[in-house]
């Protein structure tokens, strides 16, 4: 197998939070939502996030960023250290927090703290740049590119991921991947009006000229992207429209197309590539949706008794527990259907999943395909997910009566009689319920078109 290029990736680090609750009322003293049970996931951002996915591609990949001493800083560090390698610019000031609050999955409003900036480059920053075979400038205008500005003009990098804070692009830089509301002709004009292809083809052309680079691409959000030469562009459409959380698309768009270019694309195929690829990072769940080896994520455990702690906080605030319940041996899109759809009903969702005994005694001595501990920790990655408890049993019946939960879920693919637990529900006044399968998604017809395949 052809073996993917290494990557520096030069820019200003972020620290992301999320904060994710509900909101049914507003504030008595304020007309604003109070978004209750917030639950919280710290994630790399900016310039640490573009690198993290170009690693998670399979490259190998240098971070050349600037972190301080202070507590964002230490926590970012623990983030990237499984991921890649650092190199540290010194920084005056605190690293810069981004927190965001959403209540069912959608922002309410976003909290920045830290002004910290990049004070000057050093020798190891300046040797790694000059021998990286490909450089992806994430620019987010707190002085990292600008401090190895001599040095990346030496040799122009493949892409710059620009910002409206940060500097220029260095001339002859392959691509420039401004997004649409950052295409502005530096001569006042505006480049892109949201929705008007003209006017961002016209900005593109200009910052071409001006830049001095070799292409730019306008990055459209649901439309795709416009990419041009200084002349007539290239509109690469999205494979498919996804309403998924937009946050980070622009660094898994930069990731890609830089990836793509150091593995030897053209510039056309890189952006191809990379528009499918944060259209299908969107329809993931965008940067929240991405977990790393120190995240805490959502509570994976063995049994009930470990999942009291999430639906005991659900009831005490008098909200409603969830649950469902499965194989889940190959997780598809039927399975994430059922699961988002399934957490939508109350505030709190727990997936019963039936151990790896359980699974051959229903389905045969070939399956499971994944075994528990895989499944476990694909479930648990999933945003919809607040806990998994495992069952050795052919039904979840004693699980569930020790969780209690107000709904019972399964796909549609199961009958009213099958339903065996929506009589035991009834005992504590919950209720079963069956919500629709997406036609032709099952475990088990992947399992025989794989077979079927490989003879």
């Amino acid at each position: 197998m052809h073996r993917k290029s290494p990557l520096v990736v030069v820019g200003d680090a972020l620290l992301d939070r999320d904060l994710t609750g509900t909101a049914e009322r507003l504030a008595p003293d304020a007309p604003v939502p109070v978004v209750a049970d917030c639950a919280q996931r710290v994630r790399p951002g900016g310039a640490a996030l573009a690198a993290c996915l170009a690693a998670r591609d399979g490259r190998e990949v240098t971070l050349i960023t600037g972190l301080g001493d202070d507590p964002a800083s230490e926590e970012l560090r623990r983030l990237l250290s499984r991921e890649l390698k650092l190199i540290e610019l010194p920084l005056t000031g605190a690293l810069p927090e981004k927190t965001r609050v959403l209540a069912q999955d959608s922002p309410v409003v976003r909290l920045d703290r830290g002004t910290g900036r990049v004070r000057e480059a050093t020798d190891e920053a300046r040797a790694a740049l000059r021998s990286a075979p490909a450089v992806l400038v994430s620019d987010y205008g707190r002085g990292a590119a600008d401090s190895l500005r001599d040095v990346l003009a030496e040799r122009p990098p493949l892409v710059w991921d620009p910002h409206p804070r940060g500097g220029l692009p260095v001339p002859g830089t392959r691509l420039v991947s401004p997004s649409e509301k950052e295409a502005y002709a530096p001569s006042g004009e505006r480049g892109a009006t949201d929705g008007d292809l003209r006017g961002a083809a016209r900005g593109a052309a200009a910052l071409v000229r001006h830049w001095r680079v070799a292409a730019v691409t306008v990055t459209l959000g649901a439309r795709g992207a416009l990419l041009s030469y200084g002349e007539h562009p290239l509109l690469v459409p999205v494979p498919t429209v996804h309403r998924g959380d937009p946050c980070g698309a622009g660094d898994r768009f930069a990731a890609t197309a830089a990836g793509l270019l150091a593995d030897g694309a053209l510039v056309g195929e890189a952006v191809e590539g990379a528009v499918a690829a944060a259209t299908e990072f969107v329809g993931a769940g965008g940067a929240g949706a991405v977990t790393y080896a120190d995240d805490a994520g959502p509570a994976v455990v063995t049994d009930a008794a470990d999942a009291r702690d999430p639906v005991a906080r659900v009831r005490a605030t008098g909200g409603t527990v969830v649950a469902a319940g499965g194989c889940f041996d190959l997780l598809h899109a039927g399975h994430v259907g059922l699961l988002q759809a399934a957490r939508r009903l109350g505030d709190c969702l727990v997936v019963c999943v039936n151990s790896d005994a359980s699974v051959r005694r229903r389905k045969g001595a070939e399956r499971p395909v994944n075994p528990l501990a895989d499944r476990v920790r694909v479930l648990s990655a999933l945003a919809c997910v607040d806990a998994v408890a495992v069952f050795d049993e052919d039904t979840p019946e004693r699980l569930l009566a020790d969780l209690r939960p107000h709904i019972w879920v399964k796909g549609g693919d199961y009958s009213g009689a099958d339903l065996r637990e929506a009589t035991l529900l009834e005992d504590w006044g919950g209720q079963a319920v069956l919500l629709p399968y997406l036609v032709g998604r099952s475990s088990t017809a992947l399992v025989a078109r794989v077979r079927e395949g490989a003879r």
